[in-house]
């Protein structure tokens, strides 16, 4: 019998927060105004888990194959790596996923706020190939941008901006400008994650050829590089917040930037890349509390 326990270890379901998060922000910036649509709601969350979990595998199989994943990786086991799933076998799982997220976003295109044959599904429809692509070609095949330090650029793209913005523009059939400063908070905190995903893994990275910008600029430049995105999401919100909160209580997501600050002082100041891991999912959750805490006191009014 097949044993699935290594594939669900290889989902990493922990990181399925972090990108829930984003699209529940569009949902939630939606509602707000009015234009929210219940199965785009439901199916913008599928796809973007089908997507997440893709994202998964392909980074489980390409850093396999290119030998990134090896005895001397910080972090969860990875599957094929390890011998518990084979290559061919986790080929198949990223085609699998692969089919998923495209009937998925077939679907959530499907109940879009606009005619099912228009520009704007078209349009939508081509982002969301560029979104799978994306998603394999991290790490898979050859010259993988997540080898040449474009991981960060994309992952501010599809985390921030596509799945703030396109999960609003689903609902609503338009763009609002504002929307653009919450989803690049979004992008921000995403990239925060995979910087300190980088700096753990400066070391064995550096070894196997996989050139992220820590591993280009060092841990101390990416040290700075995690304040910066940081504030870059705090001073987002705060300009959305200052010109659309109209209550007191619609700023009590700062809570959770204060709750990050501690994080980051033992970022900054932390010499040990192995002490890390624990800090990624300790970010991913409070970027999900943050869209909560931002999102609720939206919807109260």
């Amino acid at each position: 019998m097949l044993n699935i326990k290594p594939y669900i270890l290889s989902f990493r379901l922990q990181t399925l927060p972090l990108a829930v998060s984003t699209v529940l922000m569009g949902n939630i910036i939606a509602a707000y105004h009015n234009s929210y649509h219940s199965y785009v709601g439901i199916f913008a969350v599928i796809t973007t888990i089908f997507l997440q979990i893709l994202s998964n595998v392909a980074n489980d199989y390409g850093d396999a194959i290119s030998g990134a994943d090896n005895e001397e990786r910080v972090g969860p086991e990875r599957m094929v790596a390890s011998g518990k799933i084979s290559r061919k076998a986790m080929r198949n799982t990223v085609v699998v996923f692969v089919s998923l997220s495209l009937l998925s976003g077939i679907i959530l295109i499907y109940f879009g706020n606009f005619r099912a044959v228009s520009i704007k599904s078209i349009g939508l429809f081509i982002l969301g190939i560029g979104a799978i692509a994306a998603a394999i070609k991290y790490t898979v095949g050859k010259n993988p941008y997540g080898y040449r330090g474009l991981g960060d650029i994309f992952v501010f793209i599809f985390f921030g901006l596509v799945g703030v913005l396109g999960t609003y523009f689903l609902h609503t059939g338009t763009i609002h400008l504002w929307v653009v400063l919450p989803a690049s908070a979004m992008g921000f905190l995403s990239v925060g994650v995979l910087n300190l995903n980088n700096l753990r893994d400066v070391e064995t990275d550096a070894k196997t050829g996989k050139n992220t910008l820590v591993v280009k600029n060092g841990s101390k430049w990416g040290k700075k590089y995690h304040v910066f995105l940081h504030l870059g999401a705090l001073f987002s919100l705060l300009i959305f917040g200052i010109y659309n909160f109209t209550e007191w209580y619609q700023w009590i997501f700062i809570l959770v930037f204060i709750l990050l600050l501690k994080d980051l002082i033992f970022v900054y100041k932390n010499n040990d890349p192995m002490l890390l891991y624990p800090y990624l999912k300790k970010l991913a959750i409070s970027t999900f509390l943050l869209v909560l805490f931002l999102g609720l006191p939206l919807l109260l009014l």
